[in-house]
């Protein structure tokens, strides 16, 4: 099956983690094991609805969820998810339906990053799957205000790479992401038909 562009497009906006890189497996078993030192649980229904949002929101969304607010910082279990991801993040490999297009279309169309990640994170993902060249314009967790569902994240986007937001259109995989794609009025493509987007 091939997959390519929405005819007529002027900018390409991407998402990172299950839309670029496979790193959704990674960063449930970075949580899971944050979790675990904290004496809280996280299950993957859990973390595929707050795909998207930055971590120290899902940081306290889980502390909340196990009810546990004010028992256990949203920071240190930050803390520890970041470095049981770092311990692992070698391990991630591209989505190649999604990073094919980076390929087809740099040079040829404006493009740029959009994603709630910490941009430490962020960086060295795109540098393992050899795509940190490929991107001048790479908008995390720590540029903006708002995060997805609000569309600050990819209207940034937009103003940076100096299109109109009509004309871009947003490669995402969380439905926070698509939902802050559309409320940005952009063309929102939904990858995880494009390739084995289960994961556990």
């Amino acid at each position: 099956m091939t997959f390519d562009i929405t005819p007529g497009v002027k900018a390409l906006i991407f998402d990172l983690d299950g839309t670029l890189a496979d790193t959704m497996p990674y960063h449930y078993q970075a949580w899971q094991k944050a979790c675990l030192r904290f004496g809280i649980t996280m299950d993957t229904a859990f973390l595929q609805e707050h795909t998207g949002a930055p971590g120290w929101i899902i940081a306290e969304a889980v502390i909340e969820k196990n009810g546990m607010k004010g028992r256990i910082s949203p920071d240190d279990i930050m803390r520890v998810k970041l470095d049981e991801f770092f311990a692992i993040q070698h391990n991630v490999t591209p989505i190649e339906p999604v990073t094919a297009l980076v390929q087809k279309y740099h040079r040829k169309l404006p493009m740029a990053v959009g994603t709630g990640g910490h941009r430490e994170a962020v960086e060295k993902t795109l540098e393992i799957i050899g795509l940190l060249r490929y991107f001048d314009i790479i908008v995390t967790a720590n540029d903006v205000t708002k995060h997805k569902p609000h569309p600050e994240t990819f209207l940034r986007c937009a103003e940076l790479m100096n299109v109109t937001p009509a004309d871009c259109e947003v490669f995402e995989d969380g439905d926070l992401g698509i939902e802050a794609a559309r409320r940005a009025g952009m063309i929102a493509t939904d990858v995880r038909s494009w390739y084995n987007s289960d994961w556990q």
